[in-house]
């Protein structure tokens, strides 16, 4: 996925808003696991993460795009409505 690819689909979304709904849906734990970094595995919160994340690009790709996975998991498990 290209910059410009990855700016539109996350378009809006604030990075407190992905932490947030990661830490929501997967917990620090499994967070942690997907993306080692201190801030995920050693007394996690949202603030500490998001002072991290906002001064280390590569852990914030890293954490946007793991977000894209989730959002396309999620519309992938929803079932179809069916047509009438």
């Amino acid at each position: 996925m290209n910059t410009i690819e990855k700016s539109a689909s996350l378009d809006g979304i604030t990075l407190e808003t992905i932490v947030t709904q990661l830490a929501e849906s997967l917990g620090w734990e499994a967070m942690g696991v997907a993306v080692p970094i201190r801030c995920f595995t050693h007394d996690p919160s949202i603030k500490s993460s998001l002072k991290f994340l906002r001064r280390t690009p590569w852990a914030r790709n890293k954490v946007e795009q793991l977000y894209l996975q989730q959002i396309r998991a999620s519309l992938l498990a929803k079932p179809s409505k069916p047509h009438r």
